[in-house]
C-alpha cells in the first residue's frame, strides 16, 4: 500500500514538474501511445433573447409612419362629401376623413350598408333608398364604391339567375343606372370607384365583370369612373396583400382574409379619390387675400411715392393701338425690278456667288501674274573698277 502512495506521488510530481530535453525526445513516444483523456466540455448556460419583430428595411409595416393630421372644427359652410356603398365604402370615408382633416370647409359624411349591394333588393334597396339620402344630407359630390357583396344569384323576373348570365348582367346594369339616375336628376357629381382584386381568382373575376358594367353605367350619364384595380395587384395582375403605399413604401395592404383592408389600405383607397375630388371641389379651401397695398399699374405716381416708368402691356390684337387689324409688315411692297441678292440667286435660282481667286472652291481659269522683268547692267570692261553698287 504504501509503495502503492509513493508511485502514485511520484507519478504525480513527475506530471507535475518539467520534462527534460531527454524525456521530451525518448519518452514522447511512450506518452504519446496512451489513451487521452476525455474531457467533458462545460455546458455553459446563455440566455438568447428573441426579437419580436425584425429589424429589416424591408419590414413590412401596417399602418403609414406618417401620423394622422390633428381634426379640425369645420365650418357652418362646409361642402358635405357623401360616401355611399358597402363595407369597403366605410374604409374609403375613413380614409378620406384623413385627407380633409385639417380642411374646415369639406366635411365628409358616411352613409354606407356594410352588407348591401345591388343584388339583394330584399336586404337593402340602393336605387329606392339614396333619393332620400340624398335630400337628407345635400352632398356637393357624392363617392360611390359597391358590388363587393353581388355574386350571388339574383331574382329576375321571379326566377332566380347565376352570377352573370345574360339576364343577371342585364337586371345588375338597370338597378345600376336607376341608382345613378338619382344623381344625375339632382345634378350631383359622382365620383365612381371601381372594385379591387380579392384573395380568390373566381371573385377577383367577378369583380372586373362587375367594373365593366359599372364603368358603363356611370360614364353614360356623366360621371367619374376611378379603376384602383392596378394599386391592389403585383405586377403580374394577381392578388397581392402587400405593396406600396400612398408614400411608396412597402406596407401591409389587406387583412389575413384576403378581403378587408388594413389603415394603410383604407388610406390608399381614398387617394385615388382626391384627384377627381380636387377637381370638382377646387382646393376647399377659401380664397383669403392678405390686406396688401397694390399701387396701380398705369398712371400718375401718388404723393410720397417715386416715379417708376412702367410699359404698357401691348394687346396681340392690335400691337400698335392705332385700331388695325393688321400685323407689323403686312404693309410691305416687294421691289418691282428683277434684281436679286446673291442670297436670293443661291436660294431660289441655286447659283453660287463667284468664288473668289486662289481660292479652294476656284476651279476657273486663272493665269498667274507674270513679274516684271528685271534690268540686267552690262558686264564691266577690263581694267575698270566697280563699287558693288549700282547708281
Amino acid at each position: 500500500m504504501v509503495m502503492v502512495f509513493v508511485g502514485v506521488a511520484d507519478d504525480a510530481r513527475a506530471q507535475d514538474r518539467p520534462r527534460s530535453l531527454f524525456e521530451f525526445l525518448f519518452r514522447g513516444g511512450r506518452e504519446s501511445a496512451r489513451q487521452p483523456e476525455r474531457r467533458v466540455p462545460e455546458v455553459k448556460k446563455r440566455t438568447t433573447t428573441r426579437r419580436a419583430t425584425p429589424r429589416s428595411s424591408t419590414a413590412l409595416r401596417s399602418a403609414p409612419v406618417e401620423p394622422a393630421p390633428a381634426a379640425v372644427e369645420k365650418a357652418e359652410t362646409a361642402r358635405v362629401v357623401l360616401v355611399v356603398g358597402d363595407f369597403i365604402a366605410g374604409g374609403l370615408a375613413e380614409g378620406l376623413e384623413t385627407v380633409y382633416a385639417e380642411n374646415p370647409s369639406v366635411r365628409i359624411v358616411e352613409r354606407s350598408n356594410g352588407s348591401s349591394g345591388f343584388v339583394r333588393d330584399d336586404f337593402y334597396d340602393w336605387p329606392a333608398s339614396i333619393g332620400s339620402i340624398l335630400e337628407e344630407e345635400a352632398p356637393a359630390v357624392a363617392v360611390v364604391l359597391i358590388g363587393s357583396n353581388d355574386r350571388q344569384p339574383m331574382v329576375v323576373e321571379g326566377k332566380r339567375e347565376s352570377v352573370r348570365s345574360e339576364k343577371w348582367n342585364e337586371e345588375y346594369a338597370t338597378r345600376i343606372e336607376a341608382f345613378i339616375k338619382e344623381f344625375a336628376d339632382r345634378r350631383i357629381p359622382v365620383v365612381w370607384l371601381g372594385l379591387p382584386a380579392f384573395r380568390f381568382s373566381s371573385m377577383s373575376s367577378d369583380m372586373l365583370a362587375f367594373n365593366d358594367i359599372q364603368r358603363n353605367a356611370v360614364e353614360a350619364v356623366g360621371g367619374t369612373f376611378v379603376d384602383i384595380w392596378d394599386g391592389f395587384v403585383d405586377e403580374n395582375g394577381a392578388f397581392a396583400a402587400s405593396g406600396p403605399d400612398i408614400n411608396g413604401q412597402p406596407v401591409r395592404l389587406r387583412a389575413s382574409d384576403g378581403i378587408n383592408f388594413t389603415k394603410a389600405g383604407r388610406r390608399k383607397i381614398a387617394f385615388y379619390a382626391e384627384k377627381p375630388l380636387a377637381r370638382i371641389l377646387g382646393d376647399g379651401q377659401p380664397i383669403v387675400l392678405p390686406d396688401l397695398i397694390i399701387p396701380e399699374l398705369i398712371g400718375p405716381p401718388t404723393a410720397g411715392q417715386p416715379a417708376i416708368d412702367r410699359t404698357p402691356p401691348i394687346s396681340l390684337s392690335d400691337p400698335a393701338l392705332d385700331g388695325s387689324e393688321e400685323l407689323l409688315g403686312f404693309g410691305f411692297e416687294p421691289r418691282d425690278d428683277d434684281a436679286q441678292t446673291l442670297s436670293e440667286k443661291l436660294a431660289i435660282d441655286g447659283i453660287a456667288p463667284p468664288a473668289a481667286p486662289g481660292r479652294a472652291d476656284d476651279f476657273g481659269i486663272y493665269t498667274r501674274p507674270v513679274a516684271a522683268p528685271t534690268k540686267i547692267e552690262p558686264a564691266p570692261a577690263s581694267g575698270e573698277r566697280t563699287s558693288g553698287i549700282s547708281e
